[in-house]
């Protein structure tokens, strides 16, 4: 089948199923298109909680789908290829929650969006590389934190907001693939583009940059500049979206081979196979999910 057959068989589907395409920044051009959402974590899983739908077709990787599914318990929750994982979130698990705990006390957990539900469900508070800075600023001064998994994001608030954290050592592969020196080749060449840079990246590209941002906040920032060229440093996916709300600006990856392999598992054919299949579905256990609800309501919440 050409594309435009499968496009049209994935939405008489949708229309049958009354589903909606979720997508995140980092899929492939083609998923974003057909996406009735597009967006970050923060963005989708507020969509996910508020759509008038019974399915949910998550194009992300499974951290996203388990999210969907401990704020939508009564919506079957679709993850178009069951292998699209993240490694970050692999980097850290409810047992080593539980034990940085008990070394603690008292220790409020903060966890990065991207984790396992079962990381989540041993957690205070989750955040989002978007609302990081607003959850921090609402916890008590006067106790500590410990933030998981994301030691660049961590490092990042802890500059931000002065506080000290009990950083676990987990990182995105993809976004450490970006090194000062790709953005400094990046400048060389374009002495005038403006470096957006996502607090996933290491510290001294971060350095480098002139926002920090998380994918949402480079397409609001890159949409209300008056600059005409930027440099990007985060997934090249968030590429396609840059591309097609500014028509007049210019936009270059900071490193064009930071991909990450699983946002680019889901496909077309995996779209229309899971709406004919309903499978593979992601359902949290609710033992949990209702664990795991207060943390992600509390992030939801904060916006």
């Amino acid at each position: 089948m050409s594309n435009k057959e499968i496009i049209e068989k994935i939405n008489t589907l949708k229309e049958k199923r009354r589903a909606v395409i979720l997508a995140h920044n980092y899929q492939r051009d083609e998923v974003q298109h057909i996406a009735d959402h597009t967006g970050d974590s923060l963005g989708l899983s507020r969509i996910a909680a508020s759509v008038d739908a019974d399915v949910i077709v998550f194009c992300g990787v499974h951290f996203m789908a388990e999210s969907a599914s401990i704020l939508a318990p009564e919506k079957t929750i679709l993850l178009p290829d069951a292998g699209a994982g993240c490694p970050m979130a692999d980097m850290v698990t409810a047992a080593d929650v539980r034990e940085l705990k008990r070394q603690h006390p008292g220790a409020l957990v903060l966890a990065y969006v991207n984790t396992s539900a079962d990381v989540k469900a041993e957690t205070d508070i989750c955040c989002t590389s978007s609302n990081a800075l607003k959850v921090v600023e609402s916890l008590p001064t006067n106790q500590e934190i410990i933030f998981v998994p994301d030691q660049h994001l961590a490092n990042w608030v802890a500059r931000k907001t002065g506080r000290t954290f009990i950083t676990w050592k987990g990182f995105c592969p993809t976004h450490v693939n970006i090194r000062p020196d790709d953005v400094r080749a990046e400048k060389e060449a374009h002495p005038e583009a403006v470096v957006l840079a996502h607090p996933e990246c290491p510290a001294a590209v971060l350095d480098l940059a002139d926002e920090v941002l998380s994918t949402t906040g480079i397409l609001n920032s890159a949409k209300n500049s008056n600059a005409a060229e930027f440099i990007i440093a985060t997934e090249p996916g968030v590429m396609c979206s840059l591309r097609e709300d500014n028509p007049g600006k210019t936009f270059y990856p900071a490193r064009e081979r930071a991909i990450c392999p699983d946002m680019k598992k889901i496909t077309l054919n995996k779209v229309l196979q899971s709406l004919e299949t309903m499978q593979p579905e992601v359902r949290v256990p609710e033992e949990i999910a209702a664990r795991a609800r207060r943390a992600v309501e509390r992030m939801v919440a904060i916006g």
